[in-house]
């Protein structure tokens, strides 16, 4: 089998998903898809050999038991405008091969993420790194003119710098984390399920899981049954320790866990994932 492609795949190859207020994500190129993944499960078989229904069995045997190496011959690459914290987060996917732009020989452009109102948000109280209830409409208004005019003063005293012949790469050092950058982020289907499980994960910061939302669904046009399976098998599915299970099976018998703490706290999640209409919250 030689090139492989995709009708909508195809239809989707450099359209634009704009994201957050200045940011975007186009599927540039992409090489493979289901029947890549098939393919490479099935390397001593032609094509036509299967039907599509056991083409789907196998991709979600391959999922189900962990057999990673036939995704990773489907790859997707993408051109994603986005602010620094944002692309700091997601660069910590390191299987991925990427080119972004450089402030040492570009001028920076202006641009800037600026949260909407509902984004000013309390420090949680129960996660250090997450965002907790609303903040007053006239303090977080207060805060969001705060914000934009810090990001002017920045990019003026940036541009001052560049008029006064200050080389580049120390002119940007004192732009702000908002500033957007752009790259070309090229990664394999099994690194990029890896990396949509944690980004698109409520415990994520929103506005990086946006652009995880976006890439996902450039992948389920590509790869619709290995995006099923990975819904199935990955996205909405709890893994349990050892011990959680032990603790599992007490609270069937007994009404508690037997938890306290951070441990408690992770339990009662994956507990949440199995049946959101309950409040796992009373949980002891």
């Amino acid at each position: 089998m030689s090139h492989i492609k995709t009708t909508a795949g195809d239809l989707i190859l450099d359209c634009t998903v704009h994201v957050l207020d200045k940011g975007f994500v186009r599927l540039v190129d992409y090489m493979g898809g289901d029947d890549r993944i098939v393919q490479a499960a099935r390397v001593a078989y032609g094509k036509g050999t299967k039907s599509t229904s056991e083409d789907a069995a196998l991709i979600d045997y391959l999922m189900r038991h962990r057999h990673t190496s036939p995704f990773e011959q489907v790859e997707f690459a993408f051109h994603m405008k986005l602010p620094i914290f944002c692309a700091r987060q997601i660069v910590r996917h390191r299987t991925a091969s990427l080119n972004e732009m450089s402030g040492r020989y570009s001028i920076m452009g202006s641009d800037m993420y600026l949260p909407l109102l509902e984004r000013m948000m309390e420090q949680s109280s129960t996660n250090k790194q997450g965002s907790g209830n609303r903040l007053d409409l006239d303090v977080a208004t207060r805060l969001q003119d705060d914000m934009k005019e810090d990001q002017d003063d920045a990019y003026s005293a940036y541009e001052c710098r560049i008029e006064d012949n200050l080389t580049r790469e120390v002119a940007r050092i004192n732009l702000p984390l908002s500033t957007y950058t752009e790259w070309y982020w090229k990664i394999d289907l099994h690194n990029l399920f890896h990396c949509l499980s944690l980004r698109m994960d409520p415990h994520a910061q929103w506005e990086t899981r946006q652009y995880a939302n976006a890439m996902w669904g450039m992948v389920k046009a590509v790869c619709p049954i290995a995006a099923k399976s990975f819904e199935t098998h990955v996205l909405n599915a709890a893994t349990f320790t050892a011990d959680e299970f032990r603790h599992l099976k007490k609270y069937l018998n007994t009404g508690e866990t037997g938890y306290t703490g951070t441990m408690h706290k992770e339990f009662v999640d994956k507990m949440i994932r199995l049946n959101k209409d309950k409040d796992w919250m009373t949980l002891k």
